[in-house]
């Protein structure tokens, strides 16, 4: 499984998560069959018999591998490309879609956040005790500290689920902290046939360290003394430690499968899960094609919020994924902690990294250092296997440029051919984001700039040397948080009039459980044995948001997702206590809503909001319509007989999100050269769940050609669960030369502060 960023696969940060057609080349392909359940033939008894009619009226051989009731309507099943296309004409077929294989997107981090502070809104643990996290990934390590449940009481009433029994799992690999375990195959079998139990278990145990990490990171107990070979020194707890863990393994060692996610979404929903962790995603398609938004609406139905990893293919715009409105999408940022290392150079030059090597090191002594070397194949800049030879970097340390394989890797490949040392440098890709990493050689990840100046020194330089050494785990880092590099980047690129990612969450280098069987690097030919890893990636990001949604949650249970995703929106700064923008680690530049949404998540404010922005399910029918969808494509998703009423007004933009995305453009009469202003006019609806006060709103914009109004200026909440309206105006007189202007909307009443961020398109 290539794991992209975070762990699984590669590991660690970070590569672009894709999809990718499921097919290995044979002439059947699975598909997904979205029925409507509403159109079954009076000669059929049940949905089973319907669904196997039709399969059968253009294939003898094939057979269901999935049914789903709740999710969808339908099946999953192996067919032809003609067949398939066949069996789309059929009455009562809403949707045959094409499996899609999905990629893993891959402590300190509660001090960060302020969670270790409490307060008077804090909610009690016997109320987290009551709330299940569900997390859809690549399984599980049981005997993980982080899943003691010690201190917890009974399993809630409410649980449905189970433990599944399977070969090295059993009931009692579950306990009052891990509440389920279920794994889900059929699909990844169906491609690629029966899986190999030489190579991962048949069960929900995770032979691979994503899951572990995701799900302890969002809920794992709290264990003392945590660390990875002794950095990140500390206490290690998830963000709502009392919460409940039931874990849905749908990620294999060839990917994440359409069908399994679907049916696994389809378990959660029915064992009572509150909250949905998915920290995976795929190519964006229209919201009615995306399996997982499709699910994600189907849990929202029944009041299960569900957080999404963004992505990590920052700091490319458009590179979001996940970006359905009832789906909250989850960015990555740093923490106030490094774990630095350097590199010093013969001339006297000394340059700052990152590393977790915690190996022998090479006692600051000089080294021949070497780059670019040529091979009969190809440069050796990176480091590839096979590409470097004993007699070129033997008892040297080598520069390899990031990029085309796994950072840990390239270490490997210059230990085996006898290379003492790698320093790893970032090309333009990647600019200044440095990811700290468990190489099993000394090691430095170096910036490009620090790359660029090392690899100056070598050209110019008769016998360069060099040494590397590792500096331990350093706090207070400052400025903090950065947005992440890899951090996938707005716009939408399915809805521009919906502004994602939501938020930002902590992502980069974050310390959470890790099977005992994997070795931190996630290499097979890593024999170390840790019960923590440092990770990073939006699959890290994601799961705090989980564990956070599941704390408001619990000191609100009768909210929505919609006003649970609000509160945690609303709340989030996108400034410094020094009032600076927070800074975009790609640029070194101030962010924009583009890349951080609505700011990074504040925790103990988003307790109490004072006011939410709530949603309704007719108001994501709105939304649906706005986008002129088909009946059927509606249908897709909701599994309800809705219509779009013909005499009325869809507009993307009325939905009562908490953010604004603003599409302007300007138009010249035809009578003169006077500019005619556009004109965009949103309404939203704010609900009280705080004290009784006067809310007044301010504007702050950065544009000076587009007048934004509100109305009214002020609101009055008087009582619990009022609601009030409001009014913006954006007019635009002309497109600006400087296109990447935001505004900021705020409404501030007593204690509170409700903001929105403004992202305005030009089209």
């Amino acid at each position: 499984m290539k794991l992209i960023l975070v762990p699984v696969v590669m590991l660690l940060l970070c590569c672009n998560a894709y999809a990718t057609t499921a097919d290995k080349g044979k002439k059947e392909k699975t598909y997904i069959v979205h029925m409507d359940k509403h159109s079954m033939p009076l000669s059929f008894n049940d949905h089973l018999q319907w669904y196997d009619s039709s399969i059968k009226s253009v294939s003898h051989s094939a057979n269901m591998i999935y049914t789903y009731t709740d999710i969808i309507h339908g099946f999953s099943t192996r067919l032809t490309t003609e067949e398939a296309q066949s069996l789309e004409q059929q009455p009562g077929i809403l949707l045959v879609q094409e499996e899609m294989r999905y990629e893993l997107y891959t402590t300190r981090t509660p001090g960060f956040l302020g969670l270790d502070k409490g307060g008077a809104v804090y909610p009690e643990a016997n109320a987290i005790s009551d709330v299940v996290v569900g997390v859809l990934d690549t399984g599980v390590w049981p005997e993980s500290q982080s899943f003691d449940d010690s201190g917890l009481g009974p399993v809630p009433s409410t649980w449905k689920g189970e433990c599944e029994i399977a070969k090295g799992f059993n009931s009692s690999s579950c306990n009052r902290k891990l509440i389920g375990a279920r794994s889900f195959s059929k699909g990844y079998e169906a491609t690629y046939g029966p899986i190999d139990e030489t190579m991962e278990s048949n069960s929900p145990r995770d032979d691979e360290g994503h899951g572990t990490h995701t799900s302890t990171t969002a809920a794992g107990s709290a264990v003392s003394g945590a660390s990875l070979f002794g950095y990140a020194a500390g206490t290690a707890r998830g963000m709502a430690a009392q919460a409940r863990v039931a874990i849905y393994k749908v990620c294999w060692l060839g990917g994440c499968f359409s069908s399994d996610i679907l049916a696994g979404m389809e378990k959660a929903v029915a064992d009572g899960v509150n909250v949905l962790s998915l920290s995976l995603g795929g190519s964006v398609s229209d919201y009615y094609r995306d399996i997982i938004a499709v699910g994600a609406f189907t849990a929202m139905l029944n009041g299960i919020f569900v957080s999404c990893a963004a992505g990590n293919g920052g700091p490319s715009s458009e590179s979001i994924s996940n970006v359905a409105p009832w789906i909250t999408t989850v960015g990555a940022g740093t923490l106030d902690r490094d774990f630095p290392a350097y590199a010093s150079i013969g001339s006297g030059k000394n340059f700052s990294g990152s590393s977790l090597y915690s190996g022998k090191s090479l006692s600051g002594v000089l080294v021949p250092l070497v780059y670019e070397i040529k091979t009969s194949n190809t440069s050796g800049n990176l480091c590839l296997a096979g590409n470097l030879h004993p007699k070129d970097v033997a008892g040297k340390i080598v520069v390899c440029d990031r990029g085309m394989s796994s950072r840990v890797q390239k270490g490997v490949v210059v230990r085996d051919a006898g290379g003492v040392g790698m320093i790893l440098a970032n090309t333009n890709s990647f600019g200044e984001e440095i990811v700290a990493d468990a190489h099993l050689i000394p090691s430095v990840a170096v910036g490009q700039i620090a790359g660029d100046a090392i690899k100056k020194y070598i050209s110019s330089d008769s016998d360069p040397m060099a040494t590397i050494a590792s500096g331990g785990t350093h706090l207070g880092i400052e400025p903090s948080p950065l947005v992440a590099a890899f951090s996938s980047r707005g716009p939408n690129p399915i809805t521009p009039d919906l502004l994602k990612p939501d938020l930002i969450a902590p992502g980069v280098n974050i310390i959470a459980g890790w099977p005992g069987k994997v070795g931190p690097s996630g290499l097979a030919n890593d024999s170390r044995h840790v019960e923590f890893n440092i990770v990073s990636g939006t699959s890290m990001s994601c799961p705090h948001i989980s564990g956070l949604a599941a704390l408001v949650k619990a000191a609100h249970p009768e909210w929505s997702p919609a006003a649970i995703r609000s509160a945690l929106m609303t709340t989030a700064y996108n400034r410094y206590k020094n009032g600076e923008t927070i800074q975009d680690t790609a640029t070194g530049k101030p962010s924009t809503p583009f890349d951080i949404g609505s700011g990074h998540v504040d925790p103990i404010s988003a307790l109490d909001p004072g006011l939410v922005y709530d949603a309704t399910v007719e108001d994501y029918l709105g939304f649906l319509c706005a986008l002129n969808y088909t009946s059927s494509q509606i249908k897709a998703i909701t599994k309800r007989n809705d219509t779009c009423q013909a005499d009325k007004k869809y507009t993307v933009g009325d939905l009562n999100y908490p953010s604004f995305a603003v599409a302007l453009q300007t138009a010249l009469r035809k009578d003169n050269d006077d500019s005619q202003p556009t004109i965009v006019k949103y309404t939203r609806t704010l609900t009280n769940v705080g004290e009784p006060s006067t809310y007044k709103v301010s504007v702050s914009s950065e544009l000076s050609n587009v007048k934004i109004v509100v109305e009214p200026e002020a609101l009055l909440f008087s009582k619990p669960n009022e609601k009030k309206n409001y009014t913006v105006t954006f007019s635009a007189t002309s497109m600006p030369s400087d296109t990447t202007k935001f505004a900021r909307l705020e409404w501030s009443g007593g204690k509170y502060t409700v903001g929105s961020p403004i992202a305005f398109s030009w089209i």
